[in-house]
This record gives structure tokens, sequence and C-alpha cells, in this order.
């Protein structure tokens, strides 16, 4: 009898050991995602701006695009900033009384720069798609009815956004085809994928195999970050990761992806590019604001040690053409704290770093 019992206890305990073993190896497998609800390690965040005289903003070597509205000879409309990392000497590139310009984004090289322009008023508004010297010099159309630019990693092609329709809509998810402009040609090419609708925020990785982009309400997904096979119809939902919220950024050595989780939190994380499909893990949040505020429009400096993003009063709008009264734009170096190096208020946002030429800069 107690020899049965103990034979008995014995196939238990194995196969009590052999439930314990699987259980740990699927926690293993999903702690990636899990920890997606994770800061790192020791690290407090700040929900508000850290003073500047805490920095030495002057010591980061790159410039910064942004987008503002303000008075303009008289008329108020939106123009392109670009701006020391410390929010000095600010130069408007545009300056175009008559036009809406937004949605500024460096190329690769730092020597030109994509973005949107609305024209006309009313009914008769139209939002398309331009690039143009780094100087604001030589203006050139890539599309019209088209919005949210991003650049190929050779700087040779600029990937774009059809609008779903014909009439002006600022909605960001209007959205209804991808295609690729070749700055030489300038054929434009659509992307092979042609279901792909309802995107925003496009980037382009900077291996050139992968887009990603958030989605709205398309392709049978709800609010979601995807990733897009540059070349192929692949589509692969970043959630299964624990990468959840919109307007993704890929670091430009392809190894970190950062993101806006909800309207308070940006997060940033590992990425693998390797794979037949991306691979994400190490998600932490890094910046957290209060519930009264947002925090937007996330981007890596080229060295990856930076990351810019927009900051204002929760009544801002976030989308491109969005009004944000009091929005500044702020710099965080990933370690919990943040200042803001604009302080004008006046709808700043979209930021996006600028390049320096010498690619010695980056190593």
């Amino acid at each position: 009898m107690d020899r049965r019992r103990g034979v008995t206890v014995k196939r238990f305990s194995g196969l009590s050991i052999i439930i314990i073993l699987y259980s740990l190896l699927v926690l293993c497998i999903s702690g990636e995602a899990l920890c997606g609800r994770q800061n790192l390690r020791g690290l407090r965040l700040k929900k508000i701006p850290s003073p500047r005289q805490e920095w030495d903003l002057e010591k980061i070597p790159f410039k910064i695009l942004y987008e503002t509205f303000r008075d303009t000879d008289g008329r108020l409309n939106w123009e392109l900033f670009q701006m020391n990392a410390d929010g000095s000497d600010q130069v408007n590139l545009t300056q175009t009384p008559d036009l809406d310009e937004m949605y500024p984004h460096a190329s690769p090289d730092g020597t030109k720069i994509s973005f949107v322009t609305d024209e006309g008023r009313g009914r008769d508004k139209v939002r398309s798609v331009y690039y143009m010297n780094i100087d604001g010099t030589e203006r050139i159309k890539v599309a019209t009815n088209a919005r949210q630019p991003c650049w190929s990693p050779d700087g040779k092609k600029i990937a774009y956004l059809r609008g779903e329709y014909e009439r002006y809509s600022t909605r960001e998810y209007a959205t209804a085809e991808l295609v690729i402009y070749d700055l030489e040609s300038r054929e434009h090419k659509p992307h092979p994928n042609t279901a792909l609708h309802h995107i925003y925020a496009i980037c382009w990785s900077p291996d050139g195999n992968w887009f990603f982009a958030a989605v709205h309400g398309g392709m049978e997904y709800s609010d979601t970050i995807l990733a897009i096979e540059a070349d192929g119809t692949g589509v692969f939902d970043m959630e299964k990761w624990g990468v959840r919220g919109c307007r993704p950024d890929i670091s430009r050595d392809g190894k970190r992806i950062t993101w806006g989780e909800t309207d308070w939190d940006l997060c940033v994380a590992d990425i693998d590019l390797s794979g037949s499909e991306p691979r994400i893990y190490n998600v932490r949040k890094i910046v957290k604001c209060l519930l009264s505020a947002k925090v937007y429009h996330v981007d890596f400096s080229p060295d990856g040690k930076y990351i810019a993003f927009s900051f204002g009063p929760s009544s801002g709008g976030q989308q491109v053409g969005g009004k944000a009264r009091g929005w500044n734009i702020c710099v965080t170096d990933l370690s919990g704290k943040w200042v803001k190096i604009t302080t004008d208020g006046k709808h700043n946002k979209e930021p996006d770093w600028v390049p320096i030429l010498s690619e010695d800069s980056y190593e």
C-alpha cells in the first residue's frame, strides 16, 4: 500500500515537473510581449519636462525640422522651420503665406526635405506631396491628392499614400494606396499589395525591406502598427510582440523602433529585421505625460541617442493640419528625462532630425 502510494507520488511528481517546465517555456516565449507594460529597469518616468539647464543640448550636433502654425507676412498659416537641437537658430524654410506646408522629413543624406502642401481654400483645398532642397529652394511636386511621404534608405525614392477621397480630408487614415516615386525617372510605381488602405505615418526600414505604418479601421484591423513587405504583399501585426499604438519610427541602424502607445505614453523596443518577419523584444516606456496633455510624433536622432516628439495640451489635434495651440517640440535622451526645446506653443509638431552629411558622425 505504502509502496503503491510512493509510486503514484513519483509519477505525479514527474508529470507536475513536466507541466511546470512547459508553463515556464510558454511564459518565456510570451515574456517579450508581457514586458511591453514595463519600464526600463530603475527608470522613473517624469510626467513633466525637466528644466532645460539640466541638459547640455548644445552638444547635440543635429538640426530638427518641424511644422508650425504662425503669422507669415500678416497671415496665419503652416510653415516648415529648422532649428538646432537646443531650439536656437529657428529658420523659416518655406515663407509662403498663401500655402500650408506640413509633415517635413529629411532625406537620409540631409540634402532634401519631403513634405505635404495644402493648396486652395474650402472645398477646393487639395493636399499634395513635394520635396525640395534642405534650404527651401527648388521645390518639386511629386503627386496631387497625396500625403505622408517618407524616404527610401538610399534617398532615391519617396513613398507616399494616395488620398482615399477626391474631396479634401484632414483624417490621417484617409488613404487608399501606397505608391513609390523615383526621383530620377519620375515614375510612380504602386506597391505590390494593392489592398493597403487606411494606413498612415509610414516609414521605410534602413535595410529597405519593410514599411512600418499605423492602421485605423483598414484591412480588418482596428488600431495597430503593421510591418509591410516593401517588395511583396505580406503584412504582419506587431501587436503579437507587445507593440500597440501608432506612428512608428525605426532607428537609422535598424536595431530599435519607437512609437506612441497612447496619447500619454511613448515606447521604444529592440527590433530584429533579419528574419522572414520583424521580431520585436525588450519593449519599454520612455516618456509619460499628464492626462491633461498629449505626446506624439516620435523620431530617432541619426545617432540613435535621442528621440524628438511633440507635446502639448490634450485639446490639440495630432493629425497633420490639426491646430494644436500650446504644443512644443521636445527631446528625450531615453533616460526618462525630457525637455522642451521650443517654448512659444505655436502649434509646433512633427519633428524630424536632419542627418549630418559626414557618415563619420554616426560612428
